[in-house]
């Protein structure tokens, strides 16, 4: 069930004050780190379990990413975490632990704040895992867990072909008869068919490979980049480019820190190229069906030349991201007597198609914030309709406060960058969001301040824990700025909130103030469907009625949907952006590798 998190209490921090602790002049972290972590692995390879009451705090933290519990779950507090383990313990063994130096040491994030932060590596009876935990002193003068963090890195005996793995074989002159077959699937069907061909796709796709899982990925774009290449000129990333790289593959050095939406297509394209990943383009999934007598899905797929080819597959995985395809456009009377163009976000290409024009962009987010910069430029008379208010925060802060010296050039590797990130709860990281949030609205006082000054609405995010929450609840909500913002705020792009939109006339808006609006052009930068219509139009309702829902938080604080199979057999959902997605997409191969080597184990599912 999805969880409000606007209802969510703040869970307290570990500060100095709530432990009733104080940080001692000479703290031997390794020390410390190296007998706790063995006093853990005592316990769980003996099964006491009861021991585990003294090395963790009485409101501490475990979330575990399929090592233990074959899911995604995250466990509050002592009595939680020892119920999980006396459950899971016995059918997984952990064991072999080992602490690692590499980020090994105390930390102090506030004045208010330390712990120990420590890295560690184990093993189950089929995995490998990698852990991270961290200590927080506490009244007694001992130091406990706050939080543990469990994932699996892989499979024992079926490592990554990578590497001295790789094929050794030298066939060039069968290379390329080869990889036709072998695109084509002239010898039988993949195992697993991987329904659209943007980064996540591709990214489950490179890693299936190297596990030696056959796929395929079916894209009905010309080209794969296209659902970047086709979209508005002015698209590019917002975040940093070393936040996105893909996995084995990583963008150039040479890149700019936020490249344009069509770098990034070709990049894709090439990424297919280089690792000989198999892709239909001109193609589409018209129907799956699940057959249970057999365990497999009969797809049909329509390719460029219209002929359908039939595949009996055993897993398919929903790739086409966050959204379904259906504009969501609010009822406004008197649409259709609007002389002019009205459009969604997700059909506007070029400003240049506009000029001399008045547009008005319904929306505040970043696809209105991009559109309307795109106007801007090229010269035309733009304004946006804000209809509640939007949290913003510059680039330049955000990369101040939440990327330096983490996903940066000067940070640790990006996969241990990828696991310090998801080693915190989402829950549990909430008060640090707030910090984190007051910091970067510190750096951005004077814009925010001129944007409120122009009458633009702003807010801090949900309970001022700014942008994560809101991606978690409804993936919108906020820009995060590269430039807009100070145009709004100089009044070069105008701005109207001040009254409801009351119905549309020959020329433009009116509102309920009884002020209008003159336009020639209406975009609306209002969001798309719910992506749960993308498995209803290829499955059937009885497939997406079974499904959790795809992008939401569950009562522990984790996605719900994404991940993970979707009620049906062998049915699977990935989304997110190139981090997550990058990080995700080996816990879906690793799934899929583990039921095609009879190794998956029963989930220990949130009830």
């Amino acid at each position: 069930m999805a969880v409000d998190i606007s209802n969510i209490s703040i869970p307290p921090l570990p500060t100095l004050d709530n432990l009733n602790a104080t940080i001692p002049d000479d703290v031997d972290a390794h020390n410390i780190a190296s007998d706790w972590l063995a006093a853990l692995a005592a316990a769980l390879e003996s099964d006491n379990l009861a021991a585990i009451n003294s090395l963790f705090v009485e409101d501490s933290w475990w979330r575990d990413m399929l090592s233990l519990t074959w899911d995604f779950r995250t466990f509050r507090g002592i009595s939680s975490i020892i119920t999980f383990l006396q459950d899971r313990v016995k059918f997984t063994h952990p064991k072999s632990f080992s602490l690692r130096q590499d980020l090994l040491g105390l930390q102090r994030p506030y004045h208010d704040m330390a712990w120990i932060n420590a890295l560690f590596d184990f093993e189950t009876d089929v995995g490998l895992g990698f852990g991270i935990f961290r200590l927080v002193p506490t009244a007694n003068g001992e130091w406990k867990a706050h939080t543990v963090y469990t994932n699996l890195e892989g499979l024992k005996g079926f490592p990554e072909k990578v590497g001295t793995l790789r094929n050794q074989e030298c066939n060039h002159s069968l290379w390329e008869k080869d990889r036709i077959r072998e695109r084509e699937f002239e010898n039988g069907d993949p195992l697993v068919l991987i329904i659209g061909g943007g980064h996540s796709g591709l990214e489950v796709a490179a890693r299936l490979k190297v596990y030696d899982i056959p796929s395929l990925v079916v894209e009905r774009n010309e080209r794969i980049g296209d659902n970047w290449r086709n979209r508005y000129d002015s698209l590019a990333l917002h975040d940093p480019v070393y936040f996105h790289h893909m996995p084995y593959l990583p963008f150039p050095s040479t890149w700019p820190k936020y490249p344009h939406a069509r770098k990034v297509a070709n990049w894709l394209e090439g990424y297919v190229e280089a690792l000989d990943l198999n892709v239909w383009t001109s193609s589409e999934v018209t129907a799956a069906t699940y057959d249970p007598s057999s365990g497999k899905w009969e797809v049909t797929v329509n390719r460029a030349d219209g002929i359908n080819r039939v595949l009996n597959v055993n897993h398919v995985v929903f790739t086409t991201g966050f959204s379904g395809v259906t504009p969501k456009i609010p009822g406004i009377p008197g649409i259709d007597i609007f002389k002019g163009e009205i459009m969604h976000s997700s059909q506007y290409q070029t400003a240049s198609n506009h000029v001399g024009k008045k547009v008005v962009v319904i929306g505040a987010c970043t696809s209105a914030h991009d559109i309307a910069h795109d106007c801007y430029n090229h010269e035309i008379d733009v304004t946006m309709y804000q209809r509640s208010s939007t949290f913003i925060m510059t680039t330049k802060s955000a990369n101040e406060v939440m990327f330096k010296g983490f996903y940066d050039e000067n940070g640790p590797p990006i996969d241990i960058a990828d696991r310090l990130s998801a080693s915190r709860p989402n829950f549990m990281g909430l008060g640090l969001m707030q910090r984190v949030t007051k910091r970067i609205l510190e750096l951005d006082r004077e814009l925010l301040d001129a944007l409120h000054k122009r009458g633009f609405r702003t807010n801090e995010g949900i309970h001022g824990t700014g942008l994560l929450p809101l991606l978690w609840r409804s993936l919108g909500g906020f820009y995060l700025d590269v430039g807009s913002s100070q145009l709004i705020a100089d009044g070069k792009i105008k701005l109207k909130n001040d009254s409801q939109i009351k119905e549309f006339t020959e020329n433009g808006l009116s509102f309920e103030d009884g002020s209008e609006l003159l336009a020639d052009v209406v975009v609306f930068a209002t969001g798309l469907s719910d992506s749960t219509e993308n498995i209803r139009a290829v499955c059937g309702d009885g497939v997406a009625d079974r499904c959790p829902p795809l992008w939401s938080l569950n009562k522990e604080g984790e996605i719900s949907g994404n991940a993970r199979d979707l009620g049906t057999p062998g049915l699977w959902y990935l989304a997110g952006k190139f981090a997550r997605s990058r990080f995700h997409s080996k816990h879906v191969a690793l799934q899929i590798k583990a039921k095609e080597e009879g190794l998956f184990g029963e989930r220990y599912s949130l009830v």
